[in-house]
């Protein structure tokens, strides 16, 4: 199969080749996807994005216009893809269904870690060789309430690394997994209300757009932790400042941004205008940003890779790609003439 991938990192290229092995004819570029760069998927059956490219109903109607069939996003989310277009233009679309729960729980638990115990700052004094504890005083995990918001695989997999640290783990989700383990199911209102630490692991959807908002703030507690990696658009940004600035939020951590589109992923030191609701963020001493990295382990990119080119694996020998299969309904393949393979 014929296929270029887009926005790809000097860091993925291994990773990719070595899931590959030159099975599939794949052009690596650094551009990301959009309307201006669609022709570098001319004479491809297959064009491979992550979350900063634009896969929106123009630029997938040009992709159908150059003869793409199959749409394979390098992430578990499939929010930047508009899949009812894909679908009318009979695209078929897959995704990295499940990877390296471990990569993003302890990347979530890190940020906790980080701020609670001042370690930016420290490690920031310290460079000046000012090494006076002042105003490096944190707490002990141990016997605090976290509240995990999603309990899939990642939000599991960080339940289990906090009730490891001794704390008592509850845990939100409209559809309680079975045979959970570390954590307490309880209703939203009473782990917003509760937790002294909150971690957001659910998915972005037309429901959960700013789960985090000025309401639920105002039930959680005074001096709460919040942490997110998983979806900026999860989060009211213009809330969750006002919630810092009342104190509200005592402490923020956030792998994903709102606006991040456009912004992370690329060095934008020497832009003359900024990010202005990031600037305010960033100027508060307990709120932690990182570029969108809890992805970012050797194990998890192997994962990644591994995947992607098991589903390009499938299509050419024209399977159904079960679990990974993120197309609408229409755009699905008829289960009964075809096999359902599981990631």
């Amino acid at each position: 199969m014929k296929a270029v991938a887009y926005s790809i990192k000097p860091f993925e290229k291994e990773y990719l080749a070595k899931a590959n092995q030159k099975k599939h004819d794949i052009t690596l570029i650094s551009n990301p996807l959009g309307a201006d760069t669609t022709i570098y998927a001319q004479g491809k059956d297959a064009v491979i994005v992550f979350t900063n490219d634009d896969v929106s109903a123009p630029v997938i109607e040009q992709l159908a216009a150059l003869g793409i069939k199959f749409i394979v996003t390098r992430s578990a989310g499939t929010d930047h893809i508009d899949l009812p277009t894909a679908a009318a233009f009979g695209i078929k679309i897959a995704n990295v269904p499940s990877y390296s729960p471990q990569a993003i729980a302890e990347h979530a638990v890190g940020m906790a870690f980080a701020l609670n115990r001042q370690m930016m700052k420290a490690d920031q004094h310290s460079h000046g060789f000012d090494f006076r504890n002042d105003e490096l005083v944190g707490f002990n995990f141990s016997g605090k309430t976290v509240g995990v918001i999603g309990l899939g695989n990642t939000g599991q997999a960080v339940a289990a690394i906090y009730h490891g640290m001794g704390c008592h783990v509850i845990g939100y989700d409209l559809k309680t997994p079975p045979n959970l383990r570390y954590v307490k199911p309880v209703s939203l209102e009473q782990l917003l209300q509760t937790a002294d630490i909150i971690s957001l692991h659910i998915p972005l959807t037309a429901e959960t757009r700013h789960f985090i908002n000025p309401e639920t703030l105002d039930m959680m507690k005074p001096g709460v932790m919040l942490i997110n990696t998983s979806r900026g658009l999860l989060v009211d940004t213009s809330g969750v400042l006002d919630a810092l600035e009342n104190r509200k939020i005592g402490y923020l951590g956030l792998d994903v941004y709102e606006f991040e589109k456009g912004l992370f992923f690329e060095d934008h030191q020497q832009d003359p205008v900024k990010d202005a609701l990031l600037v305010k963020l960033m100027s508060h001493p307990n709120v932690l940003i990182t570029p969108h990295q809890a992805y970012l382990t050797r194990e998890a990119l192997q994962e990644i890779a591994d995947q992607t080119i098991k589903n390009l694996d499938l299509w050419q020998a024209g399977k159904c790609v079960g679990k990974a299969c993120a197309c609408a309904k229409n755009c699905q393949k008829n289960p009964e003439t075809e096999k359902s393979v599981h990631s």
